[in-house]
């Protein structure tokens, strides 16, 4: 796909819009690699004089995640169990234990989620030296030295969602400030609240030395890029992918960058060649929003959707629901019977199956003759 000029959207500067158990808990206690060293004496070196207020200094963690297998789950059961922490019932939980500092909580799915301030303590304790048996809390330099690295991270928002365009946001960071986002809790936006992805959103951009650039279309453009003959979603969100990462590269350049993948093709990659763009690695992998660059392009770009969001709900009277789903159909119906079908467009993705749906349902194929969506194959 071509350059669409005009439609980048916003970009910036633009106008628009526990208790000790083995080897490991002592390890942790031992100054054994020097790059543990140096990180220490660099978070000293940041750490704020007692004067300064509170809300400055670094915040403890306060929940954690982890997968287990079942082996694991019922050990942790029985250590738990045995040191008297108090059991309790939680809705699809296989167990949920309350401690002096924190609640531990597992899940039949094999997750286990671990909340309170004792959490760091219960971590890095007892969950990895007895449970998981490998120290990772803190050691994220040693797992993961590429974080670390100037580099662009790119994600997006909006995608699975009727109502909004699809957002791109690229992120270029330093290592100092990587490493104060993690501080701050940046990770993916998926497992952020609003109002956090707003605040983290604000410390990302003010961040020194960090770049960000996002790609967007009203909805309007969006359905007319959408509507044309072989428009494919893919190839759309990869052209805005390269777009910011471009202009974003012109202000700072980084040599490789990370994408959270949403097509196994190159198809990012092939718009970058299309704008002259060398010298440059774009690396893509799944789940690729643990990389903290990667975290903070999802942050941005929720952001700014959510925002978008905010305005088109302005529009309809009422908060737009997000997804697809029954409350989503609903609400489209509500604005074909307001604004008639074709103000849909407005608001909603019409290449997407639910909107075909809505308008069918409506009796408005006639107002807005949207293509009837392929059939469904279901596997036997």
């Amino acid at each position: 796909m071509g350059p669409v000029p005009g439609q980048q959207g916003r970009t910036e500067g633009s106008d628009i819009e526990g208790r000790p158990g083995n080897g490991l808990a002592a390890a942790r206690r031992a100054p054994r690699f020097a790059c543990r060293r140096l990180r220490i004496w660099w978070y000293a070196s940041l750490m704020p004089k007692r004067s300064e207020s509170a809300e400055e200094k670094p915040k403890k963690l306060s929940t954690y995640t982890v997968k287990l297998d079942g082996a694991q789950m019922d050990k942790l059961r029985t250590i738990l169990s045995g040191r008297g922490w108090e059991s309790f019932d939680v809705a699809y939980a296989r167990y949920a234990f309350r401690g002096r500092d924190c609640n531990v909580t597992a899940y039949e799915s094999g997750k286990l989620v671990v909340a309170g301030k004792g959490t760091e303590e219960f971590i890095t304790m007892t969950l990895e030296p007895e449970i998981t048996m490998a120290a990772r809390l803190g050691y994220d330099e040693l797992h993961h030295p590429d974080w670390f690295e100037s580099h662009a991270g790119l994600d997006e928002s909006g995608k699975g969602d009727l109502f909004g365009s699809v957002v791109a946001a690229t992120v270029i960071a330093d290592r100092s400030a990587i490493e104060g986002w993690i501080e701050a809790g940046v990770k993916d936006s998926k497992k952020l609240a609003e109002s956090q992805i707003f605040k983290l959103e604000d410390r990302i951009r003010n961040t020194h030395g960090v770049v960000v650039e996002v790609c967007q279309c009203g909805m309007a453009k969006y359905n007319e890029l959408m509507g044309k003959p072989n428009a494919n979603l893919n190839r759309l969100l990869a052209w805005q992918h390269a777009t910011a990462l471009t202009q974003a590269l012109a202000k700072k350049r980084v040599p490789w960058g990370l994408l959270d993948q949403f097509s196994e093709q190159p198809l990012t990659q092939r718009e970058l060649a299309k704008k002259g763009v060398t010298g440059f690695e774009l690396k893509m992998r799944t789940k690729a929003e643990e990389d903290p660059v990667v975290a903070a392009a999802s942050v941005v770009a929720r952001a700014e959707y959510v925002r978008q969001m905010n305005a088109l709900s302005k529009q309809f009277g009422d908060k737009l629901q997000k997804g697809a789903g029954p409350l989503v159909k609903q609400q489209a119906l509500q604005i074909i019977e307001r604004f008639g079908a074709r103000s849909l467009g407005n608001y909603a993705k019409l290449h997407f199956r639910t909107a075909y749906e809505v308008v069918a349902a409506a009796g408005k194929l006639d107002e807005l003759p949207l293509p009837e969506p392929k059939a469904r194959f279901e596997r036997g």
